[in-house]
């Protein structure tokens, strides 16, 4: 897609000085907008991420004008809460001190009472196209929409399309132009001449904006706000849009892509006003565009609004006040240095995580855990075999690192493989084209048919998976064990790969310092990734590990070991006081979120006389997969809960529920293990090692406070916005979704693509399962060094100043003793949160 991003700048590259102003404005907009990523790398990703500056009960009520998006469940979802009493008293009394509404809370329940969840007659900014489907009774907004997202399918194309239509070389806004230019749609439907507007609009983006908001009657006050209200409109292509502008920026490039959508936007708007033609249309539209100026935050045009925030703000302290009771009630747990620790085993901070440490260390006392982000501190650029690019294997906070290959330890072995992975993909390419030509299908569906039948009875009873994992193509059972990756630093057809040695020292001690595991190392050290088993599923990347770009974890995890199993890194080590026992083993591993199975994959380095050792420590990561299996099995509606009814599952391909995946996330524990060992946080906590004495200069502090806790931050918000709106930020219901273009889903067969989750991945039917609850960070570290790195960064600040996360300190004695109020002030608290 680089190519596409290079084009689409070149149009302003001599013009941002004469068009400054308007361009500002658009970017501004811009900015606003969330990124999507595609399905092949679904990455969890904060909706509101362009809005976090702003406290989040003022975007909420910008949102709703906007966009009639909703930021809270209806009242009646809290109200059976305070009947429960799961919200107190207390916790409603002090969201309204919050909220400087002075009543008492029984006063303020009542009050709110007899008009539940009513329908308020709220002042919404509306678009051209909205008084044109009122005036007109002919919904032009679904018809704009499906024109735009027709265009933008083939525009976009990620190569499921046999030919393009759009024509991509001079750039998005040129390409749209061309093609609604000859397009005979809009004039078949009712829209005169709109075909020959667009031909006389301007080559240039900015300037058919500039001409177009004179024809609308829109002031360059009314414009941001209008700007804002298209793109919300247009929310899915938006999104992909401006993460073509992330990653460009990321890499040292330029945005421009949303601008030049945001553009067509805008000319369309105009066009479709013209092509009408209609008086009352004209008459409406002067009257109701002079809202646009209006200030946005003024909560007296959504008083019901209020409401619902008062109520979710005390969801969200009765939620604080449960976990901080559970962690300062429970027996304090001093670490010991004990020499009957047999195996250590690092996991993903990811929530699914904590159900399976917590049952590995009850099968096992000898086994002792720890939480780190699933990429390890090892950025790569992973490339498998048989590909010629490569997959960023990191945070997409972070740019990617070294180029990673993946390979066989026998080279004819690896040969093979090459050849049966190009030999599949071609084809599969021809047997699509077979399926789907326009004479050839009636022989696949007829003569052919039948001879499917067998494979989907077997597919149907979940005896056979519908398809091959991809990961596994073209490699037998043999090729697979031995599957390893290369990370001696070399040249490969001109492109740099492999990781100079004295990298790989400086990444072992990175990773093992970012751990909290510098010492006191057991003979198996497992380093386990993540990822799931699910199939039928377009968003089954959003599974994997979001630590790892939306990929599994296992190159990653296959890369640490190698490096920290090298005996000249760990002769490095020691220079920096690191000093890793020969005996020590690094075990690349996947945790299959899904099935809870664990795979051990260089099971070659463990040494003969490890053998009775590590046939134990297997035993014993059997046993705790078939324990978490059962645990998970009590979230399921289905009446079978043995742990085999977990496996059933991720072969069924008509279930729309394999996995919860982090349905539920709402807590993050910053601290040594033994704060939280022991508690069941029933797979809702994200678990981060830290041991802050060890942490001299407090960068690692830093580092988790910039990237883990964004990252579980955009996790715990895109799980939010898909359950309170799930319209807007989720992607509705997942047995109509059709995958489009390659790269996302639209939910039957039009309309703009869907952003977040599916419905079901939130509510099994009857209940949510995940509620609405804004992440809680509780880090065990001095209040004074939070308030420096709090100070040094904006944008993590501005997370924790404007209530998108509630932060929590944790003292010397694992007891929670202060909540972060905003502008670097704490309160010192007690159980109950007073």
């Amino acid at each position: 897609m680089k190519n596409l991003e290079s084009v689409s700048i070149n149009w302003f590259e001599n013009s941002q000085e004469k068009h400054s102003e308007l361009l500002s404005s658009m970017r501004c907009a811009a900015k606003k907008i969330a990124p999507l990523w595609s399905l092949e790398n679904f990455v969890a990703v904060n909706p509101y991420l362009g809005l976090t500056n702003k406290p989040f009960h003022d975007v909420a009520h910008e949102l709703s004008i906007l966009g009639g998006i909703e930021s809270t469940l209806p009242a009646s979802y809290y109200l059976k809460k305070w009947i429960a009493d799961e919200i107190t008293v207390s916790d409603l009394e002090h969201a309204l001190i919050k909220f400087n509404i002075e009543k008492d809370p029984e006063d303020f329940i009542l009050e709110i009472e007899p008009g539940l969840d009513a329908n308020q007659n709220i002042k919404t900014l509306w678009t051209v196209s909205d008084f044109a489907s009122k005036v007109t009774g002919k919904d032009w907004n679904r018809f704009f929409l499906s024109r735009i997202s027709h265009w933008a399918s083939s525009y976009f194309d990620n190569g499921q399309a046999k030919w393009s239509t759009a024509r991509k070389a001079n750039g998005l806004y040129i390409s749209w132009k061309t093609d609604a230019s000859i397009d005979r749609t809009p004039d078949i439907s009712g829209l005169k001449g709109f075909r020959s507007k667009v031909k006389e609009l301007p080559e240039n983006p900015l300037l058919a904006v500039e001409l177009m908001l004179e024809k609308l009657g829109i002031s360059s006050k009314e414009a941001p706000n209008y700007f804002h209200r298209l793109l919300i409109r247009c929310g899915g292509w938006a999104a992909y849009s401006a993460r073509m502008d992330w990653e460009s920026e990321l890499y040292g490039g330029k945005d421009g892509v949303l601008i030049e959508l945001l553009a067509v936007l805008v000319c369309w708007e105009a066009c479709l006003l013209e092509s009408l033609n209609n008086s009352e249309l004209n008459a409406q539209w002067g009257k109701a565009k002079g809202l646009l100026g209006l200030t946005i935050a003024d909560q007296s045009l959504n008083e019901d609004l209020v409401h619902k925030l008062v109520l979710q703000e005390a969801f969200d302290i009765s939620a604080q006040r449960r976990i901080i009771s559970q962690l300062n009630n429970q027996t304090p747990k001093e670490k010991e240095i004990d020499k009957s620790i047999t195996a250590q085993a690092i996991f993903c901070i990811d929530v699914r995580s904590e159900v399976y440490r917590r049952h590995l260390e009850t099968a096992n006392k000898g086994i002792e855990t720890f939480g780190f982000a699933g990429f390890f501190a090892f950025a790569i650029n992973y490339i498998a075999i048989g590909n010629e690019k490569g997959e960023a294997q990191c945070p997409v906070l972070l740019k990617t690192g070294p180029n990673i290959l993946e390979e066989n330890q026998n080279q004819n072995d690896a040969k093979k493989v090459y050849s049966k992975r190009l030999a599949s993909r071609q084809l599969k390419k021809v047997w699509k084209s077979f399926k789907s030509g326009a004479i050839t299908c009636f022989s696949f569906v007829s003569p052919l048919g039948l001879y499917y039948l067998p494979k989907l009875i077997s597919d149907s009873f979940g005896l056979t998976r519908p398809v091959q994992h991809p990961d596994t193509v073209g490699f037998s059972k043999k090729a697979l064990k031995s599957k390893k990756v290369s990370i001696e630093a070399a040249t490969v057809n001109g492109m740099q790969t492999g990781i100079p040695l004295n990298e790989q020292i400086a990444m072992a001690k990175n990773a093992l310092g970012a751990m909290s595991l510098t010492d006191n190392f057991a003979e198996f050290v497992l380093i386990v990734g993540h990822g799931s088993t699910t199939v039928n599923n377009p968003h089954a990347t959003g599974y994997d590990c979001g630590a790892c770009g939306g990929h599994t974890g296992e190159s990653n995890a296959r890369v640490a070991a190698e490096v920290l199993n090298n005996k000249e890194v760990r002769a490095g080590l020691q220079k920096e006081d690191i000093f890793i026992p020969v005996k020590t083993v690094f075990l690349a591993c996947l945790h299959d979120t899904t099935t809870d199975e664990l795979t051990i994959y260089n099971e070659y380095d463990v040494a003969s006389d490890q053998n009775a050792a590590f046939i134990e420590l297997k035993q014993t990561l059997i046993d705790a997969g078939k324990s978490a299996r059962e645990e998970r099995s009590l979230r399921f509606s289905s009446s079978d809960k043995s742990d085999k009814s977990i496996l059933k599952r991720s072969k069924d391909w008509a279930q729309v529920r394999p996995e919860w995946g982090l349905a539920g996330c709402s807590t993050f524990i910053v601290a040594p293990r033994e704060r939280s060992k022991g508690i069941d946080l029933q797979g809702k906590s994200f678990l981060h090692s830290y041991n802050w004495q060890a942490d001299k200069n407090f960068s690692i502090l830093e580092l988790i406070m910039t990237a883990p806790m964004v990252v579980t931050s955009w996790i715990n918000l895109q799980y939010y916005g898909s359950t309170v709106d799930n319209k807007n930020y989720g992607s509705g219901n997942k047995t109509l979704h059709n995958v489009t273009a390659g790269l996302g889903v639209l939910e039957g067969y039009s309309g703009d693509i869907r952003v977040g989750l599916p419905m079901q991945a939130v509510h099994d039917g009857k209940c949510f399962q995940h509620e609405p609850l804004k992440l809680k960070v509780i880090i065990e570290a001095p209040i004074d060094e939070m308030n420096k790195i709090l100070e040094k960064h904006e944008a993590v600040r501005n997370l924790c100043d404007n209530g998108w996360i509630y932060l929590h300190a944790m003292d010397e004695n694992g007891k929670i003793s202060h909540t972060y109020k905003g502008g670097l002030s704490w309160l010192a608290i007690n159980v109950n949160l007073n």
